[in-house]
């Protein structure tokens, strides 16, 4: 069955949503141009509230070794994802324990991931001035080949209505969505109903 990863929480009670509708995961966001961005002692009181229940992913992009050394023993995330440019030396130095985003729009884009290692890859679309939650979405049959050979999580544009096609048309280890189940207008706050129509819909599916 699919995994599901809601991304973006900001508090002990979207955690607990998350874990209580089903989901396999939840995304903490520590990039600061992001409007989902948290703080170490918020994203560790996130991490104490529902940690065991649920793997706990921080997100991250384009930050120095040495602070992810640091989040990673303040915080004890149980994956790394690296959204920003980092490079194949940058992730492997992090593995196990960490996965790269592939920001897609075309085959060349995803020919790109092959040169990553690890087994988890995540591809997202790319949106000129975004590292993600964008809420846009891509071709995702340009992915389909790609998620036959690695544990392929699926970003970008999903959402209550449209994670059940995108699931059985890829086939993707993984779904991941942030805007896709957030109260309109508001992305520090997730909708309980789209929160628990996006599992639901995203496991029947597959």
């Amino acid at each position: 069955m699919v995994w599901v990863k809601i991304c973006g929480v900001t508090s002990v009670a979207d955690a607990a949503l998350a874990r209580d509708a089903g989901a396999d995961a939840i995304g903490l966001n520590f990039v600061p141009s992001s409007p989902r961005a948290l703080d170490v002692e918020l994203g560790r009181r996130i991490r104490d509230a529902v940690g065991g229940s649920l793997e706990v992913v921080a997100v991250v992009a384009d930050c120095e070794h040495e602070r992810l050394l640091e989040l990673r023993a303040a915080l004890a995330p149980d994956w790394l994802q690296l959204h920003g440019s980092e490079t194949t030396d940058a992730l492997s130095r992090l593995l196990p324990g960490a996965y790269k985003v592939i920001h897609v729009r075309d085959p060349a884009d995803v020919a790109s991931a092959d040169g990553f290692a690890g087994d988890r890859l995540l591809v997202d679309a790319k949106v000129p001035g975004h590292l993600g939650g964008t809420g846009q979405a891509f071709d995702y049959s340009l992915v389909r080949e790609l998620a036959q050979r690695r544990s392929l999580i699926l970003a970008g544009g999903l959402n209550p209505a449209t994670v059940a096609a995108a699931v059985q048309l890829v086939k993707p280890f993984g779904v991941d969505v942030a805007s896709g189940v957030e109260v309109a207008g508001q992305p520090r706050h997730k909708d309980p109903e789209k929160v628990r129509g996006f599992v639901e819909q995203a496991k029947r599916a597959s």
